[in-house]
Parts: C-alpha cells; sequence; structure tokens
C-alpha cells in the first residue's frame, strides 16, 4: 500500500554512516523495469552480478540493501536482535521527506504488532495471536462460502468477470471484516477502502485515515458489547491496551490478509488457467488446488519484497559492510528462487514421492513472520475462495492472451491487475432449478 509519489528527491542519500550506495558500487534503482516485468530472469542477473546482497537505491536517492540469498535471508530473520525490525534505527531518517511514496510502506514507529520491535512486538503478539487462533476453521470456510457465492452470484449470469477487481480483491477482506466483528454492509465498505489504499491514487490517505476511523468505531462498539469475534478477544486480553494500539493491530491484522491473499487467489487462478501442468486442477485431475497454491508461493509469492529489518550494529552479511542503521529489504521472491535452495527442494521431493515442499518464505521467517494462525486463515480463504470458484464456473478460460495480463506496477507486491475470463453462464444461488 503506497501513497501517490510526489517525493522530491532527498539531498544527499547516505548521509549516515552506513550508505551503501556509494561512488562505483553500481546500486540498482528499486521499482525499475526488472522488477516490474519478469523478475525471475532479473534476479538471476542481480544474483550473478552482485551476489546475495544487492545495493538498491529506493525513490529519492535513499539507499538500501535487498538481500535475495535464501540462506542470507534466513540469517537476517533469524536474528532478531542483531536484525530487528525497528524502522526507528534507520539512518536515513533526516533524508526521508514527509511524502516519501514508500512511507507506509517501510513504516513509521507506532505502536502496532507489525511496527514495534523486541519485548514490545511481544507483548502485541501475545494478545494478537491467541485472538487468531480462536477463529473456528470450519467457521471461516463457512463465512468464505456465502461470501465467494455472493460474488459470484453478482457475475454468473453474463458469462464474462474480472476476477481481480470482483472476486479475488474483495472475497478476502469481506471474510476479515466478518472474523474481526464487522457486519456485512461496512465490510464491503471497508473493501472500498483497501481498494483506494492499495491503488495508492489521489484517495489514498483519506482512504488510511477512513480504515482507522473504522477501526476506532470498532474497538467502542466491541468495547459495550462483546461478541464472538478478533476484536472481542483481543479486548479481553488481561493486559490492557490503549485505543490507539488495538485499532492499530487491527488494521495491521486486516490490510496485511487483504491484498496478499488476493494476490495468493488470483496469481494461483492465472497458473491453473495458463500454465498446462495445471490445468487438471480445473477438471478434478492430476493436480490439485493445494498444489498450484504452494506452487505460487515458491514461483510468483504475493510478496515479493518485504520492509525491513535494520542493522542494531555493523556487521558482515553475504559479502557486504552492513553499518549500524542500515536497511535490509527482505528479498522473498529472490530467495525462493536462489538456485542452491531449489537445487535441495527439487531432491527432497523426490526422495519423498511429493510434489510440494513448504520450505518457502512466502510468509518470511523467525519472530517477525506471519503468525501462524494468520498463515491459516489466509489459506482457507484463499483455497476455498478457489474452490468454490471452480466448482460454479467449471470452465473458466482467460478472455485475453496470457501475455496480456499486466502486472501490478510494484517491486513489493506481486499480482495481476486484472484477470479477464469467459465462462458459460450458470444461475445465481438463489434461482430456482
Amino acid at each position: 500500500m503506497t501513497n501517490p509519489s510526489s517525493a522530491t528527491p532527498a539531498s544527499t542519500a547516505g548521509t549516515g554512516g552506513g550508505c551503501p550506495v556509494g561512488a562505483g558500487t553500481g546500486a540498482v534503482p528499486l521499482g525499475g523495469p526488472g522488477f516490474l516485468a519478469e523478475p525471475r530472469e532479473f534476479y538471476r542477473s542481480l544474483r550473478r552480478d552482485h551476489g546475495p546482497v544487492v545495493p538498491v537505491e529506493l525513490p529519492g536517492g535513499l539507499p538500501a540493501w535487498l538481500v535475495i540469498g535464501y540462506r542470507e535471508l534466513h540469517q537476517v530473520t533469524s536474528d532478531g536482535e542483531m536484525f530487528p525490525r525497528d524502522v526507528s534505527l534507520w539512518n536515513q531518517w533526516e533524508n526521508v521527506p514527509a511524502d516519501w511514496p514508500l512511507l507506509p510502506m517501510v513504516g513509521t514507529p507506532m505502536p502496532s504488532i507489525y511496527f514495534t520491535a523486541g519485548a514490545e512486538h511481544r507483548r502485541h503478539v501475545d494478545m494478537v495471536v491467541p485472538a487468531l487462533e480462536e477463529a473456528d476453521p470450519f467457521e471461516i470456510r463457512r463465512h468464505c462460502e456465502q461470501l465467494a457465492d455472493r460474488l459470484i452470484d453478482a457475475v454468473c449470469t453474463r458469462g464474462t468477470a474480472d476476477l481481480v477487481a470482483e472476486y479475488a480483491e474483495p472475497l478476502p477482506v469481506l471474510v476479515l471484516a466478518r472474523l474481526v466483528g464487522f457486519p456485512d454492509d461496512e465490510g464491503a465498505d471497508i473493501a472500498r477502502v483497501l481498494k483506494d489504499l492499495a491503488d495508492g491514487g489521489p484517495g489514498a490517505q483519506k482512504a488510511h485515515l477512513s480504515f482507522g476511523e473504522h477501526m476506532q468505531r470498532l474497538v467502542a462498539a466491541k468495547r459495550a458489547r462483546p461478541g464472538d469475534d478478533v476484536t472481542s478477544r483481543m479486548l479481553a486480553h488481561p493486559e490492557p491496551f490503549t485505543d490507539q494500539e488495538y485499532a492499530l493491530d487491527l488494521m495491521a491484522i486486516t490490510a496485511a490478509g487483504h491484498l496478499t491473499t488476493a494476490d495468493w487467489i488470483s496469481n494461483s487462478t492465472r497458473l491453473m488457467l495458463t500454465e498446462d501442468q495445471f490445468a487438471d486442477a480445473l477438471s478434478g485431475g492430476r493436480h490439485s488446488v493445494a498444489e498450484a497454491m504452494n506452487e505460487v508461493l515458491w514461483e510468483d509469492g504475493p510478496t515479493q519484497i518485504l520492509a525491513g529489518r535494520w542493522a542494531a550494529r555493523d556487521a558482515r552479511l553475504g559479502g557486504r559492510d552492513i553499518a549500524r542503521g542500515d536497511m535490509l529489504l527482505l528479498g522473498l521472491g529472490a530467495a525462493n528462487a536462489d538456485p542452491h535452495i531449489r537445487q535441495q527442494v527439487t531432491a527432497s521431493a523426490v526422495r519423498s514421492g511429493q510434489g510440494g515442499n513448504s520450505a518457502h518464505l512466502a510468509f518470511s521467517h523467525g519472530e517477525y513472520r506471519c503468525p501462524f494462525p494468520a498463515q491459516e486463515i489466509a489459506e482457507i480463504i484463499a483455497r476455498t475462495g478457489i474452490e468454490v470458484l471452480l466448482d460454479r464456473l467449471p470452465d473458466l478460460e482467460l478472455a485475453v492472451p496470457a501475455t496480456e495480463l499486466v502486472r501490478r506496477p510494484s517491486a513489493f507486491l506481486r499480482g495481476t491487475t486484472a484477470l479477464p475470463v469467459r465462462f458459460t453462464p450458470v444461475r445465481t444461488t438463489g434461482d430456482a432449478l
């Protein structure tokens, strides 16, 4: 989620002692065409030219390191003391303009599960994770089936649809809105708000404010009348938090699960519509929906780059000198494509006779990875959404050549802006047979 880019270039990028972008280092502009077109080939060239840790330049000339080696990324994410997710450590803050376009993605110090580190982060985890764990998987699937049918009913009689705008994007947030305690009518409004945030257009700042207001009203409503929902369980946690902290954590839960799950649905569906080896999944053949979804996490994961970690002190990583306060961006997509780990994964799959392997880093790793209950909720939503879609519209096919599909213009998130399909029109669930 980014704001419109109106930032003016920062003065000198790197007055902090750890500037990785110095003369002759060949820093790679983050967000260049290589990241947006076919990142797998681009990652291969980065690995060849720079090794597992790449000096990159962010908008405004700000420096960072992009970690693309699987082992190096595992090292960074496993050492929360050396490389905490503490944005306050960044040695470039004096060069960051207030309207810097990546500020919502990188974050600022705030009392949220996503933007705290160390003991304070664990305090939020201890409150949020149990509230997510108590969500009933069967209830989540029931919500997802109901809402998926509702979205399909809106398009099924016309024989064409955009599966991104009309299905994959609204479905996760509608389910998540129910889980945190919103009524359906307000969930639809939150879906529109998060769409404006994700687009990063002129309405993004207004959408962010509206998003926060929704969560503040929800906290007040559930404090007055608790229910069987994530928000009420968070409020019942024995350690007190401020209303701002509750609202920020709810925003983090909903926003983090929205576009990533939407892209998981659309990327998996696109794979099954464009790759022969997965086409059989449409008719219940040799490959399953679960296999296609796992393949996407390896090959085309929704989160390609994650911000970030910051060096707590000078360090050496992947042959590079990392200075205290340097930003490290987690190249999850590139690390999953690291030939060293892919050879091991292939050999392991052959030995075990299994078609899939879950050693990918699609959900990051270590103390700050996506919490396991959140992963499970995302998997239920994505898998149920795809299964209902294929059950209701079994003869789905792309309405445009695969080469015309357009990727989202972001180096961080890997999704398709639209997925036009056609199918035989069918009745809505409310029609008589």
